[in-house]
């Protein structure tokens, strides 16, 4: 039965009065005479300590979109999904030596401020405009919905109460600042991961039962055994799941473009670390990658879990979607609804820390975007600190009003909602992160080839996408770039994996942004450049030895899942 006991409330009206309580004091022991100023409420500006950074990324980072979607993939195909989790860990220590070090230098507060200061307010204004319709129409409302949805699974509550619920809790967070949720992430992150580390343990020990065994080690043996196919990490081209995760893609190919783009060039997640020093930064960072690294257990597991048990025989109605067919993305929620009373509430107040903290720090960077970039530079030049605030707070609200409203209507496909959302995103992930690449690291890099990475990268992304059904792409599919696909009515038809799509696009921004800023350079166009210099990109011993542990750890984990 999909609801809660008495005891499953308890502990997670204590989860709640523990995050609200805490966060209502560091609201208060953080107030300040400038609270009314706009950096100490968009970016808690030097008041987050390092492990408050680590923390809040990956209560940013890890949502619905994880412990739903990304564990349907693991029931769908397998710990390959967690090449993710596992590849974002090497990634932030790549921002984090290159990236963060820019950004503070330069006094970089938001992703418009760099495009504007870099190349000229256009660009800036056109990416602003598009980030929050990407942020609001996207990944507000997909977190919202997935959150929602799983919610409803374990309680049987509503699914709009359950959406009106958490975009309350997350307003409440999120009007506080970034200090208040900076510091609350910590208090869920720690619920978020000790509540899905039990959950992994008794998902395990449900597999377990299975052979007649008990024990979190013994389900984990008896996973690899019943489904061996289940633990690769690499696809080979005749594998269903090749254009989700295109083989050696994943390793040399698009996924660096989805990684690099998410956690180097988003305000979402550099926020966090914009109002620290560097060394506080980078030390964030680097504790966030270690989290990283723990992530697949709590995510991927889960879905692999109800996988093995399903097909031994249970799980038959539970994992059934509405239209009779199985829903992936069912998996956690009714794994959530085989646990103990008690237990059961513990990580259903992990799943929800989750969805709040996501949405309180997405809410946040919308805030942040159109205060500072779109009313102060267009509205009211002239606005006061205490005023951008009280603009920001209204965004707060507003922003989360529209998703409110917007995600009953989200159409998820039937890839899954974590793919849903990595591959709409992806349209204008090569060319934004083009353009953040080439103004980093190529002084001569220009506006107008900064406008064709906007535009055109968008453009050649839905051709790439589309072409495949008006034109025939075996030379293509030859080459390994291209894949079949069959459709509902058993017909066949080329398509690119997104993955490989990305890379190819942002190929082509590279080599044509070259060419156009070239050409402008012969023009006598004059660019505007950044502050740039190798010894900003030197790192502390401690930075280098934790970032060997993070290497040589992931070189051990593909060594043995390859």
């Amino acid at each position: 039965m999909n609801t809660l006991q008495l005891a499953d409330y308890l502990v997670f009206l204590v989860y709640f009065f523990i995050v609200a309580g805490y966060g209502y004091s560091v609201y208060i022991r953080k107030k300040t005479k400038s609270i009314s100023a706009s950096h100490d409420y968009f970016l808690a500006e030097g008041s987050l300590t390092w492990w408050a950074i680590g923390t809040s990324l990956i209560a940013s980072n890890i949502s619905s979109e994880q412990f739903i979607a990304m564990s349907g993939n693991g029931f769908k195909m397998g710990l390959a999904i967690a090449t993710y989790e596992w590849m974002a860990a090497l990634t932030l220590i790549i921002v984090a030596v290159f990236f963060i070090p820019v950004y503070l230098k330069n006094k970089i507060y938001t992703m418009p401020q760099f495009l504007s200061e870099r190349y000229n307010g256009n660009v800036a204004m056109i990416m602003a405009v598009f980030w929050l319709l990407l942020y609001v129409i996207v990944n507000l409302t997909s977190i919202l919905y997935l959150g929602a949805l799983a919610i409803n699974g374990i309680s049987g509550i509503e699914i709009n109460l359950c959406m009106y619920g958490l975009a309350f809790f997350a307003i409440i967070i999120a009007l506080g600042g970034m200090k208040v949720i900076g510091y609350t992430d910590v208090v869920q992150v720690v619920f978020l991961i000790f509540g899905g580390l039990v959950t992994t343990y008794l998902a395990l020990d449900k597999v377990a039962e299975l052979n007649g065994q008990s024990g979190m080690v013994q389900g984990f043996n008896y996973m690899l055994d019943q489904s061996g196919d289940h633990f690769h990490m690499i696809f080979k081209k005749d594998n269903a799941n090749f254009p989700s995760l295109p083989g050696l893609t994943v390793l040399f190919g698009g996924m660096w473009i989805v990684n690099l783009n998410y956690w180097g060039c988003n305000q979402y997640i550099t926020q966090r670390a914009l109002g620290a020093d560097l060394k506080t930064a980078r030390s964030g960072i680097l504790f966030a990658a270690f989290l990283k690294l723990l992530m697949p257990v709590i995510v991927v597991l889960p879905g692999i879990a109800a996988y093995v048990i399903y097909t031994k025989g249970g799980l038959q109605t539970e994992m059934l979607g509405p239209d009779g067919i199985i829903n992936p993305d069912r998996s956690y929620p009714v794994l959530l609804n085989l646990l103990p009373v008690g237990l059961k509430g513990l990580s259903f107040a992990a799943l929800t820390a989750a969805v709040v903290a996501s949405l309180a720090g997405k809410v946040n960077s919308i805030s942040t975007i159109f205060t500072l970039d779109i009313f102060k530079k267009k509205i009211n030049v002239d606005a006061s600190e205490k005023k951008m605030v009280q603009v920001g707070k209204i965004t707060v609200v507003a922003a989360m009003l529209l998703a409110v409203v917007i995600a009953p209507f989200l159409g998820i496909d039937k890839k899954g909602g974590f793919e849903f959302i990595q591959e709409y995103t992806g349209f204008v992930s090569p060319g934004i992160f083009a353009m953040f690449i080439m103004g980093f690291f190529w002084k001569k890099t220009s506006s107008n080839a900064a406008m064709f990475a906007t535009v055109g990268g968008f453009v050649l992304s839905v051709i790439l996408k589309f072409l495949p059904g008006f034109m025939n792409l075996e030379f293509l599919y030859s080459t390994g770039f291209a894949t079949l696909v069959e459709q509902e009515d058993k017909t066949r038809l080329y398509e690119i994996p997104f993955l490989d799509r990305m890379g190819i696009v942002f190929g082509v921004c590279v080599l044509l942004m070259i060419l156009i800023s070239l050409y402008d350079a012969k023009k006598g166009v004059k660019v505007k450049g950044l502050e740039v210099d190798t010894a900003m990109f030197k790192v502390s011993n401690g930075f280098a030895a934790g970032a060997l542990i993070i290497c040589g750890v992931l070189v051990a984990l593909y060594s043995v899942f390859w």
